[in-house]
């Protein structure tokens, strides 16, 4: 989703324990809660947000 909406590339980093974040030059943009994950949408705005769009 993130190639479509802002056509980038990612870089899947395997991880231990449950830990999902998602980060964008080492910032940490969105991540599990104890709410749970984020969806889709919130994870593009966050990058988006990020990249200064």
């Amino acid at each position: 989703m993130l190639r479509e909406e802002l056509d980038i590339d990612t870089e899947l980093i395997r991880g231990s324990g449950g830990i999902f974040e998602v980060k964008v030059d080492g910032q940490v943009v969105a991540k599990k809660t104890i709410l749970g994950f984020p969806d889709e949408a919130e994870i593009v705005r966050s990058v988006g947000k990020a990249l200064g769009g």
